[in-house]
């Protein structure tokens, strides 16, 4: 069934952490350092919201951080790391992101945007890419208080945009994500950018390569 909205997740989905890369370079990090620091930071939003708890994913990305240069033997410089993390706000959209965007709105569906990140920051990557103009809403964690994979977030979702659960096709390039989304009811399509889905996880509705992929697919939907 063709869904009425499309909510893409938007880090790594929509917008690539590469810039982030010579960033933790330059506080004397291997350049490998990157999955393993945001990899950290979910793991512990993970954590937090298991126990019915919240708190906001840019200061967890920073603990992660900081426990990432204890474990090199790195200075602890909480200044310099925040200063780091201001790259976060300018992160670089996929070059596809565009293109899957304008296609998708053109062939009717609403668009939303839901992330772990702050509602603002979304918005800033979203304007500063010139994708703003697709989102119908930028839904965010905060409104629940608990992080993405839990259900309530995906809940809120079809709640804020006014559809039933199985009207909304979650996006995302992470397959927790579309485990979580699917487990809550909803539609979804995974961007596999290169990776395996994890025969463990629910199977999700749509697959592609690349966000055009999963664009064309949904498109082609009756």
């Amino acid at each position: 069934m063709r869904p009425k909205v499309v909510a893409f997740d938007i880090i790594e989905t929509v917008f690539s952490l590469e810039s982030m890369r010579p960033r933790l370079e330059g506080l004397g990090l291997p350049a490998s350092a990157m999955e393993i620091w945001f990899a950290s930071g979910l793991r512990d939003a993970f954590a937090i919201a298991l126990t019915d708890r919240f708190s906001p994913f840019p200061i967890i990305l920073k603990g992660a951080l900081l426990t990432l240069l204890h474990a090199h033997r790195l200075p602890l410089d909480e200044q310099r790391a925040s200063s780091v993390l201001e790259g976060m706000k300018s992160l670089d959209p996929h070059p596809d992101a565009h293109a899957s965007f304008k296609a998708l709105s053109d062939g009717g569906f609403r668009l939303g945007a839901v992330s772990n990140g702050a509602r603002t920051s979304t918005e800033t990557l979203l304007k500063r890419a010139k994708l703003d103009g697709f989102i119908e809403q930028v839904i965010s964690v905060e409104d629940v208080s608990l992080s993405k994979p839990r259900p309530e977030v995906y809940r809120h979702v079809a709640h804020c945009v006014g559809v039933d659960l199985s009207e909304v096709a979650l996006t995302a390039t992470h397959a927790w994500d579309t485990h979580g989304a699917k487990a809550a009811g909803l539609m979804t399509a995974f961007v596999a950018r290169g990776q395996p889905y994890p025969d463990v996880m629910l199977t999700p509705d749509i697959q592609g390569q690349e966000l055009t992929d999963v664009a064309n697919a949904l498109l082609g939907l009756p």
